[in-house]
């Protein structure tokens, strides 16, 4: 019988941090997931630390790849759960129990999805997500690979990772699988994992905006329509606010001239 879920680690020459993962995810209450972890061919010791803890893992690999997301879709391929989630070097589920409080939500939607703590040199905080997607939504916007819990029947039908982007190419998935696939999807009230700001899309801010601009220019017509709905809405909202104080006015004097109420001049 195949796991519920599998969990999913890419590394690549970050022993502590791949411990620490390691750490986490044998730590969980749940047992009912697999644990598999792809490996850069690193030279730094992470080797040796996956061997001290291959009886905790299902599956691993060393060796060369091409990139973060060649790593991940490695990881797909080798994945034997109906759900996967990306848990990558150095970060962490958020308690002990986050696979048991995600489990009861695991039961249909092709993409769920919770809540990220992140942590940064300044200061920790909660990333919450919105319950609604939508193309203006991803416009700005971006799913927690460390907290979404994805189908694996999913990736059959958008397909894997896009391997030419070396960083946006989750967000390009996402982007995909729910606004053009029509993907179902469901956020759950939960934070699922710790998310550590020092990785590869968290300090290549110009490159990150590059392969994002590389992605939406294939959706530029979309774009252009989105600005004009998001334009004609601010002016159907800015109309309403107009319609509802002229209708409370109007309503106001009505009272007064029945007597209900009394207006005080000022």
């Amino acid at each position: 019988m195949n796991p519920k879920i599998s969990v999913i680690t890419i590394a690549y020459n970050n022993k502590e941090g791949l411990e620490k993962t390691i750490k986490s995810v044998i730590a969980q209450t749940s047992k009912d997931f697999e644990y598999i972890i792809i490996d850069g061919n690193s030279d730094d010791g992470s080797k040796e630390i996956l061997k001290r803890y291959s009886n905790k893992i299902d599956y691993w690999i060393s060796e060369p790849d091409h990139g973060i997301y060649n790593a991940m879709n490695k990881g797909i391929r080798a994945s034997n759960g109906e759900y996967l989630i990306f848990l990558n070097s150095g970060d962490e589920f958020y308690t002990d129990q986050s696979l048991e409080k995600a489990f009861p939500y695991l039961s249909d939607a092709d993409i769920v999805y919770g809540d990220l703590q992140i942590v940064n040199k300044q200061d920790i905080f909660i990333k919450k997500y919105n319950d609604s997607l939508s193309f203006h939504y991803f416009y700005i916007e971006s799913l927690p690979h460390p907290s979404t819990f994805i189908k694996k029947t999913a990736f059959e039908k958008v397909g894997l990772y896009d391997e030419t982007l070396k960083i946006v190419a989750d967000w390009e998935w996402f982007l995909e699988a729910i606004v053009f696939k029509q993907c179902s999807f469901k956020y759950i009230p939960i934070i699922v994992s710790t998310f550590y700001l020092d990785g590869v899309s968290s300090i290549n801010n110009k490159e990150v905006q590059k392969e994002r601009n590389r992605v939406l220019d294939k959706y530029s017509y979309i774009v252009k329509d989105m600005i004009q709905i998001e334009e004609l809405r601010k002016k159907t909202t800015s109309f309403e606010h107009r319609y509802n104080h002229l209708k409370q006015y109007r309503l106001v004097k009505l009272l007064a001239a029945l007597k209900l109420i009394t207006i005080r001049e000022k």
